[in-house]
């Protein structure tokens, strides 16, 4: 087994950048091959020692995979994981990967995550949970004349709000909050996994107190520890004019409550606009067709056209054919 970096250069696993680049100064004088009573073979240790103490993201892997750092760089380094600073953040990236590749189900793929983490005997740092779903999104349809005046609309919407028994944080009143006895309050456990890379030690959030360390003696009864409940609302929302069919409005704070109240979703509102019997749009722009008889087309006149607020009158000019009027 080669020697620990650390104690070959003579410091602390947590010492500085200066510390350690005076160490080797001086024992690489000490010891170049140069020099009366020089050691090459010291001097190449000193040297390695250095090259990875002193980059601090190869610091960063040494630290975390020790032993079988040295021997994947004896090899060649950690081909195609030289962009993630441990074995956790490439398995959150790859689950990241996953959730913009919706076709990976559809190609049986399944979880790439699960896979590395049972070939590897190991998990990330984070529990592998459903991710909570807090925005909302709905449907309306609306006129075409309130699309494009604006109009203010009541949205009955379905979704969770704070718990009034617990206030949200999810424990009956008048009970006592409780060191988990897993983690001991650390809101962590450790686990030790042995591979065919070596030992690896992994941190993982504590799965019974999600991290926080402590647990209810007992959990709201009105929303089972949830710290919120599911109900349905009526709220007011104001539709811009101009608003396009298909155009999207965010609403912010209005949708779900996260578990135990910690912050809330949004409501988007996707807009539908019905078509008019008379009236079409193009941009800012409002279309109609009006016909004509052939006198009118010949010698000119007036013809009452329709527009959004009503009627007016519309002066048609002499020799008028198929034409655009403002």
């Amino acid at each position: 087994m080669s020697e620990d970096y650390y104690e070959i250069l003579g410091v602390k696993k947590d010492a500085s950048k200066d510390e350690i680049k005076k160490a080797y100064w001086r024992l690489a004088q000490k010891h170049h091959p140069d020099k009366s009573g020089g050691e090459a073979e010291k001097f190449k240790k000193i040297n390695e020692a250095y090259q990875i103490l002193s980059d601090e993201e190869k610091r960063a892997q040494y630290d975390q995979f020790g032993q079988t750092f040295e021997k994947a760089q004896a090899q060649g380094g950690f081909s195609g994981f030289e962009n993630f600073r441990d074995w956790a953040s490439f398995m959150e990236a790859m689950r990241e990967r996953q959730e913009t590749e919706t076709q990976r189900e559809e190609f049986g793929f399944g979880d790439l995550g699960s896979i590395f983490e049972d070939f590897f005997g190991f998990s990330s740092s984070s529990p592998r949970t459903k991710r909570e779903k807090i925005d909302i999104e709905k449907e309306i349809s609306i006129d075409f004349q309130e699309a494009v005046f604006g109009k203010e609309a009541e949205i009955e919407i379905e979704r969770f709000i704070v718990c009034s028994d617990c206030q949200g944080n999810g424990r009956e009143p008048g009970s006592s909050l409780l060191t988990c006895d897993i983690c001991k309050g650390k809101g962590v456990v450790f686990k030790i996994s042995q591979t065919f890379f070596g030992s690896f030690r992994t941190t993982t959030t504590c799965p019974k107190c999600q991290g926080e360390g402590r647990i209810f003696e007992k959990r709201c009864k009105n929303c089972e520890g949830e710290g919120k409940i599911k109900k349905r609302e009526t709220i007011r929302v104001k539709i811009p004019a101009g608003i396009d069919d298909g155009g999207t409005l965010r609403i912010i704070g209005q949708g779900h409550v996260r578990k135990r109240g910690k912050g809330k979703g949004d409501l988007y509102l996707h807009v539908r606009v019905k078509p008019h019997k008379y009236f079409t749009r193009k941009g800012d722009d409002i279309y109609s067709q009006e016909e004509i008889s052939i006198s009118q087309a010949a010698l000119g006149g007036k013809v009452k056209i329709k527009i959004l607020e009503g009627e007016v009158w519309l002066e048609i000019p002499q020799g008028t054919s198929y034409q655009e009027f403002r």
